[in-house]
């Protein structure tokens, strides 16, 4: 069989099904696909063609097929156009969990050239007022969950025109005529042309909020540019994978792959890399409606028999540690990815034993500054090297660099900067911030440290913020954090750092245990201690039995638990 190097050469070459060429990007010459689709309209107009025999949205009792979908999206496009007044580059903004809606709304805008907001779904009422106004949004569609928030709140906002609520045919007690159902949309666009005025490739289409863990949050932009390179990154992982082993084929027996689509449709994970892969690839979604439960989601893997699954590591690891999982039929899925946090070989072992018929599992870095991965690692590769987020995708340049900026060689630890098509050109409106995170050369600072090894697979060590300096040693907290929940009774870990006189900081560990189990602080000092040096075992250790708190994303809050931040609705649901 070919190597992954091979492979790689060969489908990025000269003639090849992802042949790489270099073309100026915003005034940098960068690796780009040679052949590549110009707009995510582009996408809409061959998804048409499949018809409704295929199921593109399976959602509760509702089942939508392509053309259907992409016909009442069009729909939805030519009412928000002609008679709400959206235009090419207005905002659309979606406050809302996963359900069709959001996905229509965003089809509809992407392909009339407007630009649609992904508000995240787990904020309170100010940080919504803030990203309605930050983005200038002029409709808003939203859940009647969400709205709630909102609705005393509206002759506040300075922009917002009007507002489609998803899940309620009678609007009235809003006492607002800018407030309608959703499904007026559809009857108003009926027999309505959508407009499609020409889109540039460099065009924003979307705005997804960072996590806002420090400061108020800031709107990355997604361009059709980026979106696009996302999307043949990732088909060129599944084409490349299936020849360096064709054993590991994602393809089910019955010839239609099903994805179940878990990763809210407010992050990059949720959109680009679930909802817009799905109706480029021709990908069945299913949605669990509500919030995420580790038997909502088997129950639906059982009977929707889905194949693939790309998720958070927290969705993963519980559904991996549910005490019901050998109770549903599970062997269904071929591929789980992951990405979010770096994850090691215990969770792959527990993927294994929890889906019978997995042929890959993938474990994917990325930002939101980079509209989604920019490495993924699977395959062959991840069972070699279980602690890597993988090897640099073909359009993505990675490297690393020193405080004074000079580039690091093989296996020393910097910071992760990235350039490709996939970054974004800014954040909304702020160029402040845009200029301190993305050079004028195309580099985006992560604020990532990691290293590159020998064979070019990246490996994340800490963020910089988060790094422990401990007698003048540097302490990366994920690697004991990897060692503290690999202890039976431990379900999850974090680990920051505590002032101290005269070592500058020592290592203090947060773990959650098993309910019911009964382990010591000196348990857990003993458990690192016997695999790690003793510079990084912890002098503090803190037992709960409560969830640690965490974002949307998944990632911990360690401003939360150093007592640095307030607490939010945002970052304890």
């Amino acid at each position: 069989m070919p190597t992954s190097q091979e492979v790689f050469d060969q489908l990025t070459g000269p003639g090849g099904g992802f042949e790489v060429t270099h073309e100026h990007v915003k005034g940098n010459l960068m690796r780009v696909f040679k052949n590549r689709m110009k707009s995510l309209r582009d996408i809409t107009d061959l998804a048409k063609m499949r018809g409704d025999s295929d199921e593109f949205i399976v959602y509760a009792d509702r089942r939508i097929g392509f053309e259907t979908f992409v016909n009442q999206s069009n729909a939805i496009g030519a009412a928000l156009g002609k008679e709400f007044g959206l235009g090419q580059g207005d905002r659309l903004a979606v406050l809302s969990a996963n359900n069709p809606e959001w996905c229509q709304s965003f089809w509809a805008s992407v392909n009339m050239g407007a630009v649609l907001v992904g508000l995240n779904g787990w904020w309170n009422t100010d940080e919504i007022i803030y990203g309605l106004d930050d983005s200038g949004s002029k409709i808003l569609v939203a859940d009647s969950a969400r709205f709630d928030r909102l609705a005393g709140e509206l002759d506040k906002l300075k922009y917002l025109e009007a507002v489609f609520i998803t899940d309620l045919e009678d609007t009235s007690s809003f006492g607002d005529a800018r407030v309608m159902p959703f499904s007026s949309l559809l009857t108003l666009g009926a027999g309505l042309d959508c407009l499609v005025p020409p889109i540039d490739e460099d065009d924003p289409a979307v705005i997804f909020y960072t996590s806002g863990t420090t400061g108020r949050p800031k709107g990355a932009i997604s361009t059709h540019r980026s979106m696009i390179a996302n999307l043949q990154d990732s088909l060129f992982i599944v084409f490349s994978s299936a020849l360096v082993n064709p054993e590991r084929s994602l393809m089910p027996p019955s010839g239609k792959p099903v994805g179940l689509l878990t990763s809210p449709l407010f992050h990059v994970s949720g959109c680009h890399s679930g909802l817009v892969i799905g109706m480029a690839t021709g990908l069945k979604l299913v949605m669990i409606p509500g919030k995420f439960e580790p038997e909502a989601a088997m129950k639906l893997i059982e009977q929707e028999h889905v194949s693939v699954w790309t998720a958070v590591p927290t969705m993963v690891w519980r559904v991996v540690e549910d005490p019901n999982r050998f109770s549903y039929d599970l062997s269904s899925v071929r591929s789980i990815s992951y990405g979010g946090s770096p994850s090691g070989s215990e969770l792959q072992r527990r993927i294994h034993e929890t889906f019978p018929n997995v042929r890959s599992v993938g474990n994917a870095y990325g930002l939101t500054e980079t509209s989604s991965a920019v490495t993924i690692n699977t395959g062959d590769d991840i069972e070699i090297h279980p602690d890597s987020v993988g090897r640099a995708l073909p359009v993505v340049e990675i490297k690393v660099v020193g405080d004074d900026g000079e580039e690091f060689g093989a296996g020393r630890v910097g910071e992760i900067h990235i350039r490709g098509p996939i970054i974004m050109p800014g954040y909304w409106n702020k160029p402040k911030e845009t200029a301190e995170i993305l050079s004028p050369d195309g580099w985006l600072r992560t604020g990532d440290l990691g290293y590159v090894d020998k064979d070019g697979f990246l490996f994340i060590t800490d963020r910089i913020k988060d790094m422990i300096i401990r007698g003048g040693e540097n302490v990366y907290c994920v690697e004991i954090e990897n060692r503290l929940e690999q202890h039976p009774a431990v379900i999850e870990a974090a680990v920051i750092g505590v002032p101290h006189p005269t070592l500058g900081e020592e290592v203090k560990a947060i773990v959650r245990v098993e309910p019911g189990v009964t382990v010591s602080e000196q348990d857990i000092i003993n458990w690192v201690a016997a695999g790690l040096a003793k510079f990084k075992v912890p002098t503090y250790v803190e037992l709960t039995y409560t969830n640690l708190p965490r974002n949307a994303s998944g990632k911990i809050l360690k401003n939360i638990l150093r007592g640095t931040g307030e607490v939010s609705f945002s970052e304890t649901m």
